[in-house]
């Protein structure tokens, strides 16, 4: 898992489902899982988010908060 800087692209309330834009131009779409995880309530187009990747090609977002705030912590793999 990674934990690193991104700009929020899109964001549907109604589904919480959206996608990031990483620091390195990577497009990523995140599920309604992972901004639940996050504790955030709203995303706007064009904030700064920190979201937690899994190590899959391509990654998939684990959990999405506001850069300012901390992400949850990481549940253990065993």
């Amino acid at each position: 898992m990674t934990d690193v800087a991104a700009t929020a692209r899109d964001h549907d309330a109604v589904t919480r489902t959206g996608s990031v834009l990483l620091d390195d131009g990577t497009l990523v779409h995140y599920a309604a899982a992972a901004f639940d995880a996050g504790g955030l309530r709203l995303l706007r187009s064009g904030q700064r988010v920190r979201v937690r990747l899994d190590d899959a090609e391509p990654p998939t977002v684990l959990a999405i908060t506001l850069a300012t705030f901390d992400l949850p912590p990481a549940e253990p793999t065993h």
